[in-house]
């Protein structure tokens, strides 16, 4: 007996629109055209959280490869682009909300897919209770420098007001994202644009300080910078490759809105691709500014400094701006309660299509009929980020904060998946025109080898118990015992799934399919 996924059906125009229940795409009732090029280049932007993602990012990388950031920042940023184009070439073929879900299915069959869904859900759901915990610290860090009182800070350390507030930070941004996608674009312009304002206006204030001569540690930009060979080892490599993962991932938010966006086929993947390059971009000038001001050396304010490494745009603030110093305080609670909100679209429309599809229950399929969002999926996502920052606050800021390194493996893992499911896709045309073997064969291949590399060293590297918090279990690193979990326990449900709901599985509500011209 065949079985209806052992014979790929061909992509065509009309094949896009057919009833799901034939194994091929189709609409799942969301607000279509609500969306622009430039709302989704800055719902990208918010995802991705700038000024939280580099203040903490900055100072750990100077610590591996001194003056050699920007270069790291640049080889990091190539397999970003190289996935990236990957994903709008599948957008333009198949736009549909489930994104990776979806394409991995229809390139390597349920199994596959339904895996690749898991490992969005699972990376963007926890990542929520991160930000909200960010947000949380920002907040009374803010309210300190506002009022003048250091102590007000340590509130944040309370565990009981520390969920409390998390919470209410939660609930804010799931009112927001079940609401229509009017109301997260306008939302996001005002926080993403204030958001990269004063990081522009920091990056800038500290070069004019240092061609005033007042730096800290006034440091000569060379383009030497800039050259990725001049980074001394291959360890240095691979913190820029674990860099990248860390400071860009988000940007795939774009391509979750696709059935939202005016010009679905084209307008995701042309946002994809412009966030990434201006965060690129924006990234250089903050790192270059910063080492210009301040060095790399251990001094007080110098970026090598472990005192300030968990936080370096705060030390430094007052140095460079002064009195304006609590306008980047502000910025980095924006960036992070912004990219909370944000983040929310990402799983709640994978939970939706996986829900259209029978790949879940049929609940997550439903869309408000009043704002046309995944409202269900959006509130079971919010649930269970909130119940798990809960839990893991009280239990042990450890596996808190080790769960959030694992996270690492799991965009490796499904940012890898989409890859090759494009390269096995469009397998039919990659040579038919010299566009398709870079675009569909080269870029996708390429990128999605290098996040495969980076998943095994990492699954590797995270055995050792001094791997991350330093915590173990059973004589193995506690990041690579959650990491495992989260996996396997994907499977689990999969298997449950695969019990309760057979036709998904069998390929009946969305089959395997091959690209043609």
């Amino acid at each position: 007996m065949t079985h209806p996924s052992d014979n790929p059906a061909p992509i065509t125009e009309a094949s896009r629109a057919i009833d799901g229940a034939a194994g091929g795409l189709s609409k799942k009732g969301l607000s279509a055209g609500s969306v622009g090029l430039i709302g989704a280049i800055v719902i990208g932007i918010s995802c991705i959280a700038p000024a939280y993602t580099l203040t903490a990012a900055l100072g750990p990388t100077v610590s591996e490869v001194g003056v050699q950031v920007p270069a790291i920042i640049l080889v990091g940023f190539i397999p970003m682009l190289l996935v990236a184009f990957g994903y709008r070439e599948l957008n333009r073929r198949m736009p549909d909300s489930g994104t990776s879900f979806t394409w991995a299915t229809r390139a390597f069959g349920p199994w596959v897919g339904w895996l690749a869904g898991w490992g969005l859900v699972a990376a963007t759901i926890l990542v929520l209770s991160n930000l909200a915990g960010i947000a949380v610290d920002f907040l009374f860090l803010l309210i300190s420098q506002i009022a003048g009182n250091p102590e007000i800070a340590d509130i944040a350390a309370n565990p009981f007001v520390n969920v409390v507030t998390c919470l209410l930070f939660m609930l804010g941004a799931t009112w927001i994202s079940y609401r229509d996608m009017q109301t997260t674009q306008k939302l996001q312009y005002w926080l993403v644009g204030f958001q990269v304002a004063v990081l522009v206006i920091f990056s800038v204030a500290a070069l004019v300080e240092v061609a005033n001569g007042n730096a800290f540690d006034a440091t000569a930009i060379e383009l030497s910078w800039f050259n990725p060979f001049a980074v001394e080892s291959f360890s240095a490599f691979a913190a820029g490759l674990s860099l990248s993962i860390f400071i860009f991932w988000g940007w795939d938010v774009t391509l979750t809105m696709n059935e939202e966006t005016r010009g679905s086929e084209k307008t995701p993947g042309r946002a994809a691709t412009i966030t990434v390059v201006t965060i690129v971009v924006l990234y250089l000038l903050i790192a270059v500014s910063l080492i210009a001001f301040a060095g790399v050396g251990t001094g007080e304010f110098g970026l090598g400094n472990p005192d300030i490494q968990d936080n370096v745009f705060f030390h430094l603030a007052g140095p460079i701006l002064g009195p304006l110093a609590v306008l980047v305080s502000l910025a980095v609670l924006t960036s992070s309660a912004s990219s909370l909100q944000s983040t929310f679209v990402s799983p709640a429309r994978t939970l939706l299509a996986m829900g259209h599809y029978g790949a879940l229950p049929e609940k997550f399929a439903k869309v408000s009929p009043r704002f046309f969002t995944p409202g269900y999926a959006t509130i079971v996502s919010a649930i269970v980020a909130s119940v798990f920052y809960a839990v893991m606050r009280f239990v042990s800021e450890n596996v808190l904060w080790d769960t959030i390194t694992a996270l690492g493996m799991m965009i490796c893992f499904y940012y890898g998946i989409t890859a090759f499911a494009c390269v096995w896709f469009f397998r039919a045309v990659w040579f038919r025109s010299v566009r398709n073997v870079f675009f569909t064969l080269l870029f996708p291949l390429v990128g999605g080898v290098i996040l495969a590399v980076l998943f095994f060293t990492t699954l590797i590297d995270s055995m050792d118990p001094d791997y991350g918090s330093g915590s173990s279990v059973a004589g193995l690193g506690l990041v690579f015992v959650l990491g495992m979990v989260v996996l396997l326990s994907g499977v689990v449900i999969m298997l449950w799934q695969w019990r309760k709901r057979p036709a998904f599985f069998r390929g009946e509500t969305l089959s395997r399919a091959v690209a043609e011209d």
